[in-house]
């Protein structure tokens, strides 16, 4: 009889599909019987489709812990692992991981192992104190019944082995990033700036990232908009790829600061590693992060970052090194950002150290150490 593996998230698309399709194949490899519980969040739920993936449970998750389909959501998972005689349970995300957890008490009695990857707690250093009042208990209460808590920074990491009581606990870097696919050639640079209207002489700047306040593109907007007397403003572009629920708000700034003519909106992208590699600088500063994949993804392609020197980007960034951290305040972006302009031969050796830096975080490495961490159960 096959042993069997359920998934758990909140989302299809924008987190199983994204994250954990090598896992999937891993265990349908090693000839195990795998399925998803998520909710499809794709805009056609006929486009879900997930790879290596035997059984599919459609589940109504909600991002917010106390929306009511959330209740739904618990009622149908308790039942699906109830009945499903799944030897391993891996949840993420915190919505996901907290229904799946209630969900599995009764199963863990029976033998079922339960497994959580915390991408990044919501309590955190500098976490506003209602993140701590009401994500803190609750991961600490849970943590009685999860047989293994990963974490991915060194910062979460540290805090469990103080605080929480998972039976084990780990620390793997990130959830793996192919860097050999980033790290192609640059020779279509001049083919790529050419198709999204720029010129060889155009100062690129790149944020991949979901546009919502947590990102701070705001920051980054303002920095420009504090550098339009500079001359070099003049060739200064900022791209920004990715969606979210303050667009809008985003493209009214720019307006109101006058950079709307330097600051385009590319939306979801398909064609990131073309991305990076055809722009100069990667510029990245949000308030939260667990481990950037949109980071690591740069870094591959050995471009010079200039970051906010939070947990996670401090596990990839040795500054001065592989990057540079500037203040989360437009007058510091504004500055890292001109200074980096004037110096090519620095943002070339900041590309090169970046590049190396994250061959640590490298997918065959990560799931090599995954695998171990399987077998191990």
């Amino acid at each position: 009889m096959k042993k069997k593996v359920l998934f758990v998230a909140t989302v299809v698309k924008t987190h199983m599909m994204q994250f954990h399709i090598p896992y999937l194949r891993m265990f349908q490899e090693m000839g195990w019987e795998t399925a998803v519980a998520a909710r499809n969040d794709y805009e056609d739920p006929a486009d879900c489709r997930i790879p290596y993936c035997d059984t599919y449970y459609d589940i109504p998750f909600e991002r917010t812990p106390w929306k009511s389909q959330n209740w739904k959501a618990y009622r149908m998972l308790k039942r699906i692992i109830g009945e499903g005689n799944f030897d391993l349970i891996h949840c993420h995300t915190p919505v996901g991981a907290l229904i799946a957890r209630l969900a599995a008490l009764g199963v863990r009695k029976k033998g079922t192992k339960v497994i959580y990857t915390a991408h990044g707690f919501h309590f955190f250093q500098g976490a506003p104190l209602v993140n701590w009042l009401c994500f803190y208990p609750v991961e600490w209460v849970l943590s009685f019944v999860t047989d293994v808590l990963i974490t991915i920074n060194k910062e979460d990491y540290a805090r469990a082995q103080k605080h929480l009581h998972a039976k084990r606990l780990e620390y793997v870097p990130g959830v793996g990033i192919d860097t050999g696919k980033f790290r192609g050639n640059r020779d279509s640079r001049q083919d790529k700036r050419r198709e999204l209207g720029f010129g060889d002489g155009d100062f690129l700047i790149l944020t991949v990232a979901e546009m919502t306040r947590n990102k701070n593109h705001i920051t980054i907007l303002k920095a420009l908009s504090l550098l339009r007397e500079e001359p070099e403003f003049a060739h200064m572009h900022y791209l920004i790829c990715g969606r979210g629920e303050v667009w809008e708000e985003l493209a009214d700034s720019a307006r109101i600061l006058c950079i709307d003519d330097h600051v385009h909106f590319l939306g979801y992208r398909t064609d990131a590693p073309e991305l990076y590699r055809c722009s100069d600088l990667f510029a990245f500063m949000p308030f939260r992060e667990g481990l950037s994949v949109a980071l690591m993804e740069a870094m591959s392609c050995g471009m010079p970052v200039v970051c906010s020197q939070i947990r996670g980007n401090t596990d990839l960034i040795d500054d001065g090194v592989s990057g540079v951290f500037a203040e989360n305040t437009p007058q510091a972006v504004a500055k890292a950002i001109l200074e980096l302009y004037r110096d090519p031969e620095r943002r070339a050796a900041l590309g090169r150290g970046a590049a190396e830096k994250v061959l640590e975080f490298d997918d065959r490495n990560v799931h090599k150490r995954m695998k171990e961490i399987y077998l191990s159960l």
